[in-house]
């Protein structure tokens, strides 16, 4: 890929819980939405934890979105790097955090841990079995996914809006 940087946008959650799964509908709003280079991969990394090494390890940077309990109120937008990503990613008792931070700390063992930063937005209900978002997180997703934009950007990604045909209004 002519020396670009290889930008993994991954979302990770129970989608099974309500705001649980905020970081994979972002990252299908993403798919939906844009058209991305070919240095931008997206993935549903759901609560893969480890099976997300290979993937990982092909990237240069890492982009995480996922709910991230940081105290303030639902919906809140949080960027977290360096130590704070051991917090944000250790918040509950779901399996899927703790698996990351140990698959990246596998993959600098490796030799080739990408930077990482996790984009987490405040659940507002992630108690809850359904498959729908709640109100509050569903009206702020669209801000979540321009702060993944943003990081991708920053990565050295690009993207453009996808063309949408009138009659999907």
């Amino acid at each position: 890929m002519d020396g670009q940087r290889r930008i993994l946008v991954l979302g990770v959650g129970n989608i099974l819980y309500t705001d649980e799964g905020v970081g994979v509908r972002c990252v299908e709003r993403l798919e939906r939405d844009y058209e991305f280079t070919p240095n931008v991969t997206l993935l549903d990394g759901g609560t893969l934890g480890m099976r997300l090494m290979d993937a990982l390890l092909n990237a240069d940077t890492a982009i995480v979105v996922d709910a991230v309990l940081g105290g303030q109120t639902p919906g809140s937008i949080y960027r977290c790097t360096g130590d704070d990503l051991r917090k944000s990613l250790a918040f509950k008792d779901s399996m899927h955090q703790t698996d990351l931070v140990d698959t990246l700390i596998y993959c600098d063992l490796l030799g080739n841990r990408p930077e990482c930063v996790v984009l987490g937005i405040e659940p507002h209900d992630y108690q809850t079995m359904a498959v729908e978002l709640s109100p509050l997180l569903s009206e702020r997703l669209d801000d979540l996914a321009a702060f993944a934009l943003k990081e991708i950007e920053a990565a050295g990604g690009g993207f453009k809006p996808r063309q949408r045909l009138h009659a999907e209004a």
